[in-house]
Formats: C-alpha cells, sequence, structure tokens
C-alpha cells in the first residue's frame, strides 16, 4: 500500500536549539523561586493593613508557590508542611506553615487565569480545542470488571499559536458541548489580549461549526478559521458570514488551500500545549470533589502559563 503524501503547510522549525535547551533548562528553577523571602514582612505589613481578626502569617506569594509545589510535584499537604519545614532550615528567613494553614490558605487562592500580555504578537491568532482530564487513576480492567464509571473532566482552551499560553479557559464536566463554551473563552481572550494585542483569527475544528460562533467573531471582527462541512450551504441559513467563508473555500479551490491560507494547519498548538500540560502536570487529579477538581485543572494551568512567561 502506497504511503500517504503529506500534504498542507509544512512547518518551518527555526529554532536555535541551544536557545531551546536553555530554555528548557530554566524551567527548573522555577521550582525554587524564592524571591518573595526579601519581601516578607513588607508583603504581610500590606495584607494586614486594616484587617480585623487574627492576622496573616504567610504572605501571598508563599502561599502561591506553595500551591505550584503541590501541583508539580503532586505532594500531598502533610509532605509540602515536612517539605518546607525542611527547606527552612536552609533558609532561614522562610516561615514554615502547617498542612491545615497550607490546605486552606490553598482553597482560598484567586484562581483567575494567569496571563502575560507583554509576550504575545502584534496580531494574535488563536486555536481552541478541548480535552480530558482523567478523574480517577483505576484502569481499562478495573472498569470493565466492576463497570464503573466516573467519567472525565473537560478542559475548554483559547491558545496562542505563537507563545503557546493559554488565553482563556473554562472546565466543566464531559457532558458540555464544546461549542457552548466558545463565546465565553472568546470574552476571556479579548480582556486578556486588550487593544495592544487584538485577535488576528480564530482556528477551530468542525465541532465549532455553528451559526452563532461565526456571528460572535463577525461582531468582533476576528476572522474566522473555523472547518465548515464539506457541504455547507453557500447561501445564508443564519449567518452570513459562515456562507461567506464557505464560498471562499470553495473560490480558492477546496479544503487544500483554504487550509494554506488560513494557516488551519497551526490548530495543532492546542493539542500540543494540553499535550505539554499533561506531560508535566499528568492526566489525572488528585481531588475527589468536583469543585476541588475543577481548582486543581486550574492551578495547573496558571502554573503551565507561569512556565511559559518565565522562559519567554
Amino acid at each position: 500500500m502506497p504511503k500517504n503524501e503529506r500534504w498542507g503547510r509544512p512547518y518551518p522549525d527555526t529554532r536555535d536549539w541551544s536557545i531551546y535547551n536553555e530554555r528548557l533548562v530554566r524551567r527548573g528553577e522555577f521550582y525554587l523561586s524564592l524571591d518573595f523571602i526579601d519581601q516578607w514582612d513588607e508583603l504581610l505589613a500590606r495584607m494586614n493593613a486594616g484587617k480585623r481578626g487574627r492576622p496573616f502569617q504567610y504572605p501571598e506569594p508563599f502561599i502561591g508557590w506553595m500551591a505550584c509545589v503541590h501541583v508539580f510535584l503532586q505532594m500531598p499537604y502533610r509532605q509540602m508542611e515536612g517539605f518546607v519545614r525542611k527547606l527552612a532550615t536552609f533558609i532561614p528567613a522562610l516561615r514554615a506553615a502547617d498542612y491545615t494553614t497550607l490546605f486552606r490558605r490553598i482553597q482560598r487562592l484567586d484562581l483567575s487565569l494567569n496571563v502575560t500580555p507583554k509576550i504575545l504578537a502584534e496580531d494574535v491568532v488563536i486555536a481552541v480545542d478541548s480535552t480530558g482530564i482523567k478523574v480517577t487513576n483505576r484502569g481499562e480492567w478495573m472498569r470493565e470488571k466492576w463497570k464503573v464509571r466516573r467519567g472525565w473532566i473537560k478542559v475548554h482552551a483559547m491558545i496562542d499559536v505563537e507563545t503557546n499560553q493559554v488565553l482563556g479557559l473554562e472546565v466543566t464536566d464531559e457532558s458540555v458541548q464544546d461549542d457552548r463554551m466558545f463565546v465565553p473563552l472568546l470574552d476571556q481572550v479579548q480582556q486578556h489580549c486588550g487593544e495592544e494585542h487584538p485577535v488576528h483569527r480564530v482556528l477551530a475544528d468542525g465541532a465549532y461549526d455553528r451559526n452563532e460562533l461565526f456571528t460572535a467573531l463577525e461582531h468582533r471582527g476576528f476572522l474566522a478559521g473555523i472547518k465548515t462541512r464539506a457541504d455547507a450551504a453557500t447561501h445564508s441559513t443564519g449567518s452570513a458570514y459562515r456562507a461567506e467563508c464557505v464560498r471562499e473555500r470553495i473560490r480558492w479551490g477546496g479544503y487544500r488551500m483554504w487550509s494554506w491560507i488560513t494557516t488551519y494547519g497551526m490548530r495543532w498548538k492546542a493539542e500540543g500545549a494540553f499535550s505539554s500540560i499533561k506531560r508535566i502536570f499528568g492526566e489525572g487529579v488528585q481531588a475527589t470533589s468536583r469543585e476541588g477538581m475543577f481548582r486543581e485543572v486550574r492551578m495547573k494551568i496558571n502554573c503551565y502559563n507561569m512556565l511559559i512567561a518565565m522562559v519567554a
């Protein structure tokens, strides 16, 4: 059987591998990013100013760092107490916290998506997709034997294809369809990009081929890179912009040329980001409650964005 010929825009790998390798090595520095220690007392004074009741003993950056240790190393809270207690013997300015305090403070962290706009390009191209996260480590045999099914978590994200940053994030259960999260994600992307880094195009597969999504892109002035059905109507059946995109695909000579012009192949950057996140943080979650699972996923995505910004 003859080998299928690869088609589409070839990906030019122009990386300087010495620089790329150094960036990967620098990611290890993230585990010991302890700059907050020099500002410990100043941060606490700011947090406790005007506070009623028991004052804070640990600044917010320290709690955020411990949250990263929790998701990066998959370390339970009691082991985290021992970890920071031993670390404090080498760094006298660091004050150890008990596991109860760590748990309570981490649960109260602001988990808004952490984005670094300054590393974005002038015209941002977005790739949107979703992926599943396991909620249990039991294997296929256990599921087949005992007929146990707990479902999975669904992560909906919009990725900047230039920097691989996550610019929009929604975490749901598996019952939520991809297209329902498109507009909320788009709102987040606009908020994070602002006017200095306008969105140029949004790339998405056929799951997002909906009239209302094309209309949403048209109202915002974004070009659509959404794959439409092969038999899609060329006249307006709910979205004039979708019909225009279908006519353009036909006028350009079909799907291959359309994908070349719209750079649709760069949509793989979303799948690449999901792959990186799962390789670094694992394919499952440790939390057992629904809310805890969602929070853990958000912490992982925030830590991933911090890694991206650190080596950019």
